[in-house]
């Protein structure tokens, strides 16, 4: 669509014969008769290009392009000023106070045309150039608010089971340094940071007596205890940015050899991210303090994943997991 095209000018006949030029060419005519109408029409259409005649009674072309420059609301706005004045003075304080375009009167209806067929190109140009910069930018903010309140929940699960405080954050680093040694996108580590900080977010479903129990889990609550990967499905499947997210918080307890829960998948058949995060988990988990037992070294934590290699974790990302961290 061309635009709307405001023509400032004392003289009907100017005005006129400028509208005659345009018609045709699509655009909206709107008329101001000095430099007073011209800014409250400006404010009130903010057009698409201003037709500025420069030597108007009262105030003048150059004072009205002046001031709509310095108005954050107009100072966009493309001005061609036209006069009849033809010397490299009038031209030189036109380009000051924030002129694009000059036309001397008389001018050729052809040169008109074409001038504002450029600037509304140029226009619609830079339009959809801000457009898509306020739209990623939007995107960040709505990205940087959800990851925001991923991190909220995390801190409440964390807040409510002491034991793991801080397990969250540090698994979550963990998980981001390792898909990157493992060659994945940075999209997929934005799923996978994601999944990782909500990897036990089912246990919100949990009882408190059972969470919190010091000593061993019966039979019973074992089984209950292991429902929580269904509990996050449950939560998060009907969250659309959350459902690429979810591997992690459904499957990070299934095993190599198909003894984890909760479907028993083997091998290959459990998703990447949840056999790389169970891996990680397994880490953090043996080399932090629990009530029940003293922080294991990284030499015996690395002697377990070896030994678990094949049969409760993907072999080949326990290799190069303990390359990164084993010595450690």
């Amino acid at each position: 669509m061309p635009g709307v095209v405001l023509i400032v000018d004392d003289e009907p006949i100017s005005r006129n014969t400028i509208e005659a030029i345009l018609e045709g060419e699509g655009y909206t005519i709107e008329m101001a008769e000095n430099g007073q109408q011209a800014l409250e029409k400006a404010h009130s259409l903010l057009p698409d290009v201003i037709l500025l005649d420069v030597m108007m009674p009262g105030m003048s072309g150059y004072e009205v392009c002046r001031q709509i420059r310095d108005d954050n609301q107009l100072a966009e706005i493309s001005i061609v000023m036209v006069t009849a004045l033809d010397d490299r003075d009038s031209l030189l304080q036109g380009l000051e106070v924030g002129a694009d375009e000059f036309l001397t009167k008389p001018f050729d209806r052809h040169e008109l045309r074409a001038r504002l067929r450029g600037i509304t190109r140029l226009n619609r140009f830079r339009n959809l150039k801000n457009e898509r910069a306020r739209t990623r930018q939007a995107l960040k903010d709505l990205s940087t608010a959800n990851d925001d309140t991923l991190k909220g929940w995390a801190l409440a699960l964390e807040l409510r089971d002491k034991e793991t405080e801080g397990h969250s954050q540090r698994v979550v680093e963990l998980t981001v340094h390792l898909a990157r040694a493992l060659g994945l996108s940075e999209e997929d580590i934005v799923t996978l940071r994601r999944g990782a900080l909500l990897h036990d977010i089912g246990k919100i479903g949990i009882p408190d007596a059972i969470l919190h129990k010091p000593g061993a889990l019966n039979d019973e609550e074992w089984a209950i205890m292991k429902e929580h990967p269904d509990h996050a499905r449950n939560m998060l499947q009907s969250i659309s940015y959350l459902q690429s997210a979810m591997d992690i918080p459904y499957s990070h307890h299934e095993r190599w050899n198909g003894s984890g829960y909760p479907r028993g998948l083997k091998g290959e058949e459990i998703p990447l991210p949840a056999r790389l995060f169970a891996i990680v988990d397994a880490w953090d988990a043996l080399t932090s303090d629990r009530p029940y037992r003293e922080a294991w070294s990284p030499a015996k934590t690395s002697q377990y994943l070896l030994q678990q290699s094949g049969i409760l974790f993907d072999p080949k990302i326990v290799a190069v997991f303990l390359k990164l961290y084993g010595g450690k």
